[in-house]
């Protein structure tokens, strides 16, 4: 399991370095764009199939459609864009339930449909709005502390780990991994305060209080997911990545970073 792991990080990581250094903002839809569709669209179906949205199909394409929208949005440089999209996706999605055949827990798949789309295109949409707006080196901050984060709390959290965290959402999480996913993340924080090609304009306080942001909201949302599988009876969203599970699994640490710096940039940087 271990060794999978590895290899499937070995493999993964590369790829995703690459799109966001290759990634030029003047390109219609640059190399990361296209990559996070792609992830984006794979992840919302896993999340559709977990929740039993995908038993309705023209629920199913819509909600990939609109999330779809969502992570593109970020090229339309238009103030109306969003609002339009928001408020054109309900209304129409409220208005396709009124013609669906069998109307028995109809709502119920539509509620699902909306959180999958807002949890996944609107938060992997930001990842594209960090790199456009902000730049590759933010970006790289937020994968570099979040996997520092995983791989510090994975790691100590076995060798070390006796008390649990969330015993009733993720047995296997601990507070010593929790800690030490933290001080990873701090370390990689303070990296980008050095001279260096990948230098933020953050001081060391900054730089550490990001890195403990990072980590915090990224464990969070590492838990947000594990209560959906939870919640849905299973172990893994997927096995599309051996030792990893699916898409969804990759990305929950990921969304809730981005939102994060997304956030600081927007109030502090831009």
């Amino acid at each position: 399991m271990l060794s999978k792991r590895i290899i499937t990080s070995l493999c993964a990581i590369p790829i995703v370095i690459l799109a966001v250094w290759f990634t030029q903002p003047e390109f219609p839809f640059p190399l990361l764009t296209v990559l996070a569709a792609i992830w984006g669209l794979l992840a919302v179906y896993e999340f559709f199939r977990l929740t039993g949205v995908s038993k309705n199909k023209p629920l199913t394409i819509f909600g990939a459609i609109w999330t779809l929208l969502f992570i593109v949005q970020p090229h339309l440089d238009n103030a109306f864009t969003l609002p339009i999209l928001i408020s054109a996706g309900l209304i129409v999605s409220l208005t396709l339930l009124i013609f669906l055949p069998g109307k028995e827990g109809v709502f119920h798949q539509w509620a699902w449909m909306l959180g999958g789309t807002l949890y996944i295109g609107w938060l992997m949409g930001l990842l594209v709005s960090l790199r456009l707006d902000a730049g590759r080196d933010w970006l790289y901050l937020v994968f570099f502390a979040t996997f520092a984060s995983d791989m510090a709390a994975y790691f100590i959290g076995k060798a070390l780990g006796k008390h649990k965290l969330a015993p009733a959402i993720s047995p296997g999480k601990t507070w010593e991994g929790t800690i030490a996913g933290v001080c990873g993340s701090m370390i990689i924080g303070l990296l980008f305060t050095l001279n260096s090609p990948l230098q933020l304009p953050l001081n060391p306080i900054q730089a550490a209080a990001l890195g403990i942001f990072i980590s915090v909201f990224g464990q969070l949302g590492d838990l947000a997911e594990s209560l959906l599988k939870r919640n849905t009876g299973v172990k893994d969203s997927g096995n599309f990545m051996p030792g990893h599970g699916g898409l969804l699994d990759r990305m929950d640490s990921i969304v809730f970073a981005g939102a994060v710096v997304y956030l600081y940039c927007i109030i502090f940087v831009l």
